[in-house]
């Protein structure tokens, strides 16, 4: 197919099914080595199998690839290093690792349990970082390397996943920390948010006027792991089918001063509101098209 990645030995993270499964297919067609993880859970939570990780082995075997799998929970410490040990063990080095593993457990904020909030947080925030740290340990003596976290829109806020919303929003900020670190030893780390059909958007609650296959965003992260995207990190780039955009660096809108006699309540009224004012959420204004779609029982469009 290409020889994008040929030479190069990458490790995917929930590469089972979906995106996942998509970019270890797409690295292996563009000559790569593959380390498939996958812990074997539904979206939900479950017990782990390996066969679904075996099954992408097979596949990229057959149609002559090389890749071999690794079924350990991201979210522990010991599961991300031996993606990694896997990858050293194996192929002798690690050159990309995309983090892509994650579930759902969708609860308004008032009714979220522990039991909820954590096993999200740890899969996707957590999940990146334990594959990061040990993936960067080796980059950094290689003098190269390429880390990809995924995130997701609804890092701007969520009404029921505010798990989910605050794992993705986690992982934007830890992909630019260790665009920031990493940058001397030649290592990049950026972050892709997808807009896919998948077993996870299957559940959002309005049409997706913008949304393509798995394979869009898979083509997208095998060239970010490539040598053409050698000089691009710390960013944040959707991919929705035919559509690829870069988000915004986080910067201050506007500001005022106080004078010599400094904040006081009464003196930040009168002056921030006009002064500083507030930047629009655009998340509210789609939450008033859903109420208004609802009342006529229809779905509104994103």
């Amino acid at each position: 197919m290409g020889n994008f990645l040929a030479g190069k030995v990458v490790a995917v993270t929930g590469a089972g099914r979906g995106i996942g499964r998509a970019v270890a297919l797409a690295c292996a067609a563009h000559g790569a080595r593959v380390v498939v993880n996958d812990y074997g859970v539904s979206i939900e939570g479950g017990e782990p199998s390996s066969e679904i990780a075996d099954a992408v082995v097979k596949e990229i075997e057959a149609a002559g690839g090389v890749a071999t799998a690794v079924a350990d929970d991201v979210s522990t410490m010991a599961g991300g290093q031996r993606i990694v040990d896997t990858a050293l063990a194996q192929y002798g080095r690690i050159d990309g690792v995309v983090c892509v593993a994650g579930i759902l457990r969708e609860r308004m904020l008032f009714n979220m349990s522990e039991d909820e909030w954590d096993p999200v947080v740890a899969t996707h925030l957590k999940g990146t970082f334990t594959v990061f740290r040990a993936a960067a340990a080796v980059m950094r003596r290689q003098g190269s390397g390429t880390l990809v976290g995924f995130t997701s829109g609804n890092h701007q806020g969520s009404v029921s996943q505010a798990n989910y919303a605050s794992a993705k929003g986690g992982i934007i900020s830890l992909v630019r920390s260790a665009a920031l670190g990493l940058h001397k030893y030649g290592v990049t780390a950026n972050a892709v948010a997808p807009v896919a059909r998948t077993r996870m958007s299957a559940n959002v609650p309005m049409e997706l006027k913008e949304i393509g296959e798995p394979e869009d965003v898979a083509a997208f992260v095998v060239y970010l792991l490539s040598e053409r995207a050698r000089e691009v990190t710390g960013q944040v780039y959707t991919v929705a089918g035919p559509k690829i955009a870069v988000w915004a660096q986080p910067r201050e809108l506007r500001s005022v001063y106080a004078d010599e006699g400094g904040w006081t309540p009464e003196r930040v009224a009168e002056v921030v509101p006009g002064s500083v004012g507030a930047d629009p959420m655009p998340m509210l204004a789609q939450l008033s098209a859903m109420a208004a779609a609802a009342a006529v029982k229809a779905r509104p469009n994103q």
